[in-house]
């Protein structure tokens, strides 16, 4: 059975700090691409960050880069994390985690519809 798993959202003040967590279980997640996406009331789901399935691998979407970093662990489950800093109340969403089995330079790893594995969201709000 697959399971994802998200954690640590919260609530912050701006300029304050969180980490998420998605730990992904049921399928050889370790070998899969994986990412963050978020969505805010009345908006649509947008990337945040991506990793391939080494890790050596990150994309991030301008709103984030420099502020938010994206790692993995491959273990018996995989986990991934979000380390998010200098947060902005524009920052204000529900944060998801995504699994897709092909390899990061073989899809568009910005897309909603190319991931076939989604968590059920955490929610992170900042507060200004």
């Amino acid at each position: 059975q697959v399971r994802m798993v998200e954690s640590g959202g919260g609530l912050v003040q701006a300029g304050g700090s969180l980490r998420l967590s998605c730990v992904a279980s049921g399928r050889t997640f370790n070998t899969y691409s994986m990412a963050w996406f978020r969505q805010a009331p009345g908006e649509e789901r947008e990337f945040v960050a991506a990793i391939s399935w080494t890790g050596g691998t990150t994309h991030y979407a301008d709103s984030v880069t420099g502020r938010f970093t994206i790692s993995r662990e491959n273990a018996m489950n995989t986990y991934l994390h979000l380390q998010m800093n200098s947060l902005k109340p524009e920052d204000t969403a529900v944060y998801y985690c995504a699994a897709e089995p092909r390899g990061i330079n073989y899809y568009n790893y910005r897309g909603t519809l190319e991931y076939r594995y989604w968590g059920q969201g955490t929610q992170v709000t900042v507060s200004s």
